[in-house]
Parts: C-alpha cells; structure tokens; sequence
C-alpha cells in the first residue's frame, strides 16, 4: 500500500515540476518578448524623428545619419501616411507579385492602427505623417516560443509519466505471474500427496460421508492450483454458460458460510452462453462473494441480478453491507487497497486483472451507500 501511495506522491510532484517549468518558461519569455518590443518602440521614435528630419531637410541639411537611421531598419515593417490618408512611404513589407500594393499597404496600415502601432510626426503648418509599424519576425517568433517551448514540455512530462506506468505495470505484471506461477507449484505436490491419501481413505473406509467432502476440498485445492497456472499465460476462452458457473459459485459459499448469509440469483431464460476461461470467472465471483461476506459481517444478502443485450452480459453483484465512500470506487481496484484488517488487498485487483486483461470485459462500482451497500457491476461481452 505505502509502494503505491509512494508512486502517486512522485506522479503528483512531477506534475507540480512540470508546472513550474512551464511557469517559469512563459514569465521569462513575457519578460523578454515585452523587453524587445520596448527596444523596438524607441528605435521606431528614432525612425520617426528621422523621417521628420527628412521630410524638413533644406538645402544645408547635413542628412547622412539621417539617411543612416532610415536605412538602419531592416528589421521592423513600416507604412508612413501622410495627412490626407496616401501612402508616403514604407519599408521592410514584401508584396506578392501581380497583386494589389496600394491594396495590400493600406490593409496592413490599417491593422498596424487597429494595434495602436502608430507614431504621429508633426510637420507644422497643419501637416502631419503617421509612422505604422508592427512587430518584426524576430519578435513575433519570440512570442509563440513561449508556447512550443510549452507543448514541448508538456509533451515530454507525458511520455515521462506513460514510461514510468509502463514500468510500474510491467514490474507488477512479474509480480503477478512469478507469485503465481510459485504458488501453483507449490501447491503441487501436498495436492498430489492428499489425492493419494484420499484414495487410500475411500479403499479402506467406503463407506465414510466424510471422505466425500474431503474429495470435494481436494478438487476445489486443485481448481485453485489450475487458477494460478492460469495467471501470467494467455488463457483459451471456450463459450461457457454464465449462470451455470454463477450457480456453482453459490452453491460452494451455500454450504461454507452461516446460514446468516442468504444469496439471491435473478437470472435471465437459461442458458445465457458467453466466451471466457470458466476457472478464472468462478475466480472472480467467489472474490467478490468473499468481500461481501466480509463487508457484512457474516449477515446479510448477496444477490446476484443478469441481465443481457445484443452484445455484453451484466452481472450486477449486490449486498448489504458497510458499503463505499465515492472516493473509494477506484482505489478499491488497486493493488494492497484494503478497508480489512487482515488481507492483503489483492482481491479485488485480481477481478480486474482478470476481467479486462484476460475477457476483455469491465468491472467498477456501480453504486454504493455507506451503511446500506454496494453493487459491483460485470460486463462480458456475449
């Protein structure tokens, strides 16, 4: 339980790094990008200054810095407007051939001022020139850097947190199989050993009732062995009837629970024929049958409600017990997850191992109310 409550503390912290980056990242770039267009506003004054020096030039006007400010932008798209709206003049702007160029200057001028790029010059006399400009490609790349530099980071924080859930599934997927594989083993020989013994009972004692239950228990240790075998190995679905394997779970918790427990089976019309591997569902009813009687204290109903449609069977599995908070839907499903105070918490995580890995099936909480119940809902398809 601490191992995965350790696994969601590092998800949770990656993100909060990943957010900080990112945070970091977009305020240094603002800063930057506000930085650059400061600079290219006081250069514009500068041009526009120029221009003005230009416009007013006489004959004893020494224009070589003017003229070296004029075309020391190469940089940063301008439209100069004189006072009668007419184009003066404009630079660093690149108009396709065969098009409109009046057009094109007075659209651009226009979405320069709808900017609020404009630098009036006065001219004296009534007479004026208006400096439209926009951000140079430099800065207009500076500002969607800060986002690419986002989508990256993210993209990246991504496949980090997929190859770290890849990782942790692979290395419990070893977990599942070594432990299950070493459990089949082990219980091997004892099984073979009271087999024998069993025989050697019924041949001395044939008549003996006991030794008809005690057969019964050692073909439910060697369904058991078969189960764990089957984990880890790709098991062959064959095409089972649903409510035959519901009925023998039953009857097996019939005959080993109090008479406290009642089990309730509201099934469709007989059969209701459905593709899966019949020793690892019967796994899995008997694990939700065992949580029931556990959540109720050994008193209570179990009922057990199939329904059908053209595709998927529905086992609804209901009972009466301590039932589950909403927080809890989920994390009843993962591994060492457990409300008991002996169990290892893997019961439930076993159903769902089972149910999507193996049927290709669903299992969640349906529907739950603390001090009433909980019904756990199965899917199968047909």
């Amino acid at each position: 339980m601490k191992l995965f409550s350790n696994f969601r503390s590092i998800k949770y912290l990656l993100i909060l790094v990943a957010a900080v980056i990112a945070a970091g990242s977009l305020f240094i770039s603002d800063k930057l990008v506000a930085d650059l267009k400061n600079e290219e506003l006081n250069k514009m004054r500068v041009w526009a200054e120029a221009m003005r020096s230009l416009n007013s030039a006489d004959e004893s006007t020494d224009l070589n810095l003017v003229l070296a400010v004029l075309n020391g932008n190469n940089t940063i798209p301008v439209v100069v407007i004189d006072s009668k709206g007419a184009i003066n003049s404009y630079r660093n702007i690149e108009i396709e051939s065969g098009s409109d160029s009046l057009a094109v200057l007075m659209q651009m001028a226009s979405e320069m001022r709808g900017n609020s790029n404009i630098i009036p010059i006065d001219m004296g006399d009534g007479d004026y020139l208006e400096v439209c400009y926009s951000d140079s490609l430099l800065l207009k790349r500076l500002s969607y850097y800060p986002y690419i530099q986002l989508f990256v980071v993210l993209l990246f924080f991504l496949i980090c947190l997929v190859a770290i859930v890849s990782s942790k599934r692979a290395e419990q997927n070893k977990v599942w199989v070594g432990l299950s594989k070493e459990t089949a083993h082990q219980l091997g020989t004892p099984i073979s050993s009271l087999m024998a013994w069993s025989e050697v009972l019924r041949e001395k004692y044939p008549a003996d009732e006991l030794l008809v239950e005690m057969g019964k228990d050692v073909g439910r240790l060697q369904t058991v062995a078969e189960r764990f075998s089957k984990i880890g190995s790709k098991p062959e679905p064959s095409s089972e009837d649903l409510l035959e394997i519901l009925d023998r779970v039953v009857d097996y918790f019939k005959h080993r629970t109090s008479e406290k427990v009642q089990f309730v089976c509201k099934y469709p019309k007989r059969p209701l024929m459905v593709r899966m591997n019949a020793p690892l569902m019967e796994w899995v009813f008997e694990n939700l049958c065992k949580n029931a009687i556990d959540a109720m204290n050994g008193v209570g109903t179990i009922t057990f409600t199939v329904s059908q449609d053209d595709n998927k069977a529905y086992i609804d599995v209901t009972d009466t017990g301590r039932g589950l908070a909403k927080s809890c839907f989920k994390r009843v499903f993962e591994p060492g997850y457990t409300t008991k105070k002996r169990g290892w918490g893997l019961g439930l995580s076993l159903a769902k191992r089972i149910m999507e890995q193996y049927h290709k099936g669903h299992i969640f909480v349906k529907h739950s109310e603390q001090g009433k119940g909980t019904t756990f809902r199965l899917e199968l398809k047909k």
